[in-house]
C-alpha cells in the first residue's frame, strides 16, 4: 500500500515511523527540508519538500498511485485542499485529513462529502484526547482506557499496587476473587518488558496489567487487581486551550471544576462559555495560586497546555501540594517515557491517541478499530470474522485451534450485544468481533492474513 503523509510534524512523523516499521510505501511532504532529512536518516522513507496542498508537489509525491493520502499539517486549510486537489486531480480512494477548527466540523449540511469537500475521515486531535481523558476521570486509578465495539467491551490498562488483592498470586484465581464477572488478562508489562500471561503467572507490585471485560465488568475488576478508588469529584484543569475547555465541558455536571488560564483574554472568553465551572485567570506553576484553590482536595490534576514543561512543572507541583491523581499531556515522546510512572501518574501523548484513530484504516482485512499501546510499543486490534470454515482461517474454529503469531492473544469477541471472553472453547462465527492484543508488532501482517477471506482456503 503506498500512503502520502502531509506534514512531518509530531503527528506526522510518528505515523510514518510507524508504518516504515510494516514495510508500507511511505511518502512524507512538508516544507520544513531540514524536517525531512531528520526522518529520512532514521526511516526507509521518501520525502518531498515542498507545500503539500499544491498539484505539483502532490504529483512529485506520486498521488497518482497513492492509495491512501493524511492531511495532518498544522493548517486545516492546506489539508482540506490537499484532498480536495487529490480527489479532483488523482482520484486518490482513501483521504483523511486533521481538522482542529469545529467551525468547520460543526456545519450542517454536510460539508466533508464528495459534493462538497470530498474527506473520508476526519481526525480531531483535540476530540480524541479530551475522551481519552473522559474515560480515566470515569475510572479512577486507570492507565488507559480503551472501547471496542461501540463500548460494549473494553481493554483498560492499570497498575498493581502492594496492597492489591491479587498482588503475589497467580492469575487463575481471578475468577474466585470476582464470581459472575468474567475477564481475561491479555498481557502484562513488567519492567517495560511484555510478558504473555499464563494461568500460572503470578502478578507483581508494580506490573502494569492489561485486561478485558464488557464495560458493567470493570469497576468489579479493578478492584481486585489495584483496589477499588473512590470516584473522582474535584478536578483542576491546568490550560484553557481546546482540549481544556472541551474537557471542562463534559465533566462540568459531575464534577467540581476549576480551569487555571494565563492569558487574561482567553480566560474572560472561557468565563462566558463555560457554565458549572469556575475560570481562574493566573499561572499553574504558582504554587500559592495551587494552594489557594485546595490543591490539597483535588482528585485530578490535568496539566493541558501546549507547553510540555509547563505541564511536568505544574504536574510535579501539584502533587507535591497534595493532589491525589496528576495527568499531564506531553508532546515529545521522549518525555513520556522519562516521566510516565513517577510522580505523575498518566502521561497523555496527543501523538499516540491520534496514531490510534488512524491506524484501523491502513489495516488490511476487515479491522473495525485499532489502539496504539505502549507508547506504539503494542497493538490492540479489532477485527472481523467473514466468510465460514471453508473461506476462513478463524470461522467455526474454537479459539484453541487458531494459529496465532507469536506475541499475539485473543481477549474477546463480541456477537450482537454479547461479550464472550476468550477460553479455548469458544467457536468464533461470522459477524464476530474479535478483540486481539499483539505485543510485537512486527506480527500485525500476519493477524491481518488471518482475517482476509480466501476463494481457495480449504
Amino acid at each position: 500500500m503506498k500512503i502520502l503523509i502531509l506534514g512531518a510534524g509530531q503527528v506526522g512523523g510518528t505515523l510514518a515511523e510507524n508504518l516504515a516499521s510494516e514495510n508500507f510505501d511511505i511518502t512524507v511532504v512538508d516544507t520544513n527540508g531540514d524536517r525531512l532529512r531528520e526522518l529520512r536518516d532514521r526511516l526507509d522513507i521518501q520525502t518531498i519538500e515542498g507545500m503539500a496542498s499544491r498539484p505539483d508537489v502532490l504529483r512529485a509525491a506520486g498521488a497518482q498511485d497513492a492509495d491512501m493520502l493524511v492531511a495532518v499539517t498544522n493548517s486545516d486549510e492546506v489539508n482540506m485542499v490537499a484532498c480536495q486537489v487529490s480527489f479532483s486531480l488523482f482520484k486518490t480512494p482513501t483521504k483523511i485529513a486533521r481538522i482542529r477548527a469545529s467551525a468547520y466540523t460543526t456545519q450542517a449540511g454536510g460539508l466533508f462529502s464528495k459534493e462538497h469537500m470530498p474527506i473520508d475521515v476526519l481526525i480531531n486531535p483535540e476530540q480524541v484526547v479530551t475522551e481519552h481523558i473522559e474515560r480515566l476521570i470515569q475510572f479512577p486509578g486507570a492507565l488507559q482506557v480503551l472501547d471496542f465495539a461501540q463500548g460494549r467491551a473494553q481493554l483498560v490498562a492499570v497498575k498493581a499496587y502492594e496492597d492489591g488483592p491479587l498482588v503475589g498470586q497467580a492469575l487463575a484465581t481471578l475468577r474466585e476473587h470476582v464470581p459472575g464477572v468474567d475477564t481475561r488478562v491479555a498481557a502484562i508489562f513488567r519492567r517495560d518488558r511484555a510478558i504473555m500471561p499464563q494461568g500460572d503467572t503470578v502478578i507483581e507490585a508494580d506490573d502494569e496489567v492489561f485486561f478485558i471485560a464488557a464495560k458493567r465488568d470493570i469497576t468489579a475488576v479493578m478492584s481486585e487487581l489495584r483496589g477499588l478508588e473512590a470516584p473522582y469529584k474535584r478536578i483542576i484543569i491546568a490550560g484553557g486551550g481546546h482540549i481544556g475547555e472541551r474537557l471542562a465541558k463534559v465533566t462540568a455536571k459531575g464534577h467540581h471544576v476549576k480551569i487555571i488560564e494565563y492569558d487574561a483574554s482567553r480566560a474572560m472568553a472561557l468565563a462566558d462559555a463555560l457554565d458549572g465551572a469556575v475560570v481562574i485567570q493566573g499561572d499553574a506553576t504558582d504554587g500559592d495560586l495551587l494552594m489557594n484553590e485546595n490543591i490539597e482536595s483535588t482528585d485530578v490534576f490535568c496539566a493541558l497546555t501546549n507547553d510540555d514543561e509547563a505541564n511536568i512543572m505544574s504536574s510535579m507541583l501539584a502533587k507535591r501540594l497534595g493532589a491525589r491523581k496528576v495527568m499531564t499531556l506531553i508532546s515529545k515522546p521522549a518525555y513520556v517515557d522519562l516521566v510516565q510512572g513517577g510522580v505523575i501518574d498518566v502521561a497523555i501523548s496527543p501523538q499516540q491517541a491520534t496514531i490510534s484513530e488512524l491506524l484501523a484504516y491502513v489495516r488490511r482485512g476487515d479491522v473495525a478499530r485499532v489502539h496504539s499501546l505502549r507508547r506504539g510499543a503494542a497493538e490492540a486490534m479489532e477485527a472481523i470474522a467473514h466468510g465460514d470454515s471453508h473461506s476462513s482461517k478463524v470461522v467455526g474454529r474454537r479459539l484453541d485451534e487458531i494459529r496465532l503469531p507469536p506475541g499475539a492473544s485473543i481477549g474477546a469477541l463480541v456477537r450482537g450485544d454479547d461479550v464472550l471472553i476468550a477460553h479455548d472453547s469458544v467457536v468464533v462465527e461470522s459477524d464476530d468481533h474479535v478483540l486481539l492484543f499483539l505485543t510485537d508488532k512486527r506480527q500485525v501482517r500476519a493477524v491481518e492474513n488471518l482475517f482476509q477471506v480466501g476463494l481457495n482456503f480449504f
